[in-house]
């Protein structure tokens, strides 16, 4: 999958159906959410996000592409959604594994939002 390709999955799980996201998602999927329990594996992940609103307008920034070997690509980068007055912001990775030709699926992601104070204070 070429960068181009990367990106339009990637932005397709933040502003598509949860049916889309749901089969584009790994069963055994592992995720780091900014919100209790924090930690998610497998269904408990997919229902996570579920309550995700639909978002207006998603900006993907800050873009980085790792191929580590064939059929598996890292992602990292900076996402900013907004829905009416809601607005989110994030740091991401995703990791995406190809389970047949063209047939791509997530099998980690993290989000985390901006830090209010220095990592060092």
């Amino acid at each position: 999958m070429d960068d181009q390709r990367v990106w339009e999955f990637e932005g397709s799980l933040w502003d598509a159906s949860d049916e889309h996201y749901q089969e584009r998602i790994d069963e055994e999927i592992i995720m780091v959410l900014p919100r209790p329990p924090y930690v998610f594996q497998g269904q408990e992940a997919k229902n996570a996000v579920k309550a995700t609103p639909d978002w207006d307008s998603v900006e993907l920034s800050d873009r980085r592409v790792s191929r580590p070997q064939d059929g598996l690509i890292a992602v990292a980068y900076t996402v900013r959604c907004a829905s009416g007055d809601e607005k989110y912001e994030a740091h991401c990775t995703s990791t995406l594994r190809m389970r047949g030709h063209d047939d791509w699926l997530v099998v980690q992601h993290q989000q985390t939002p901006p830090l209010t104070t220095s990592a060092e204070a």
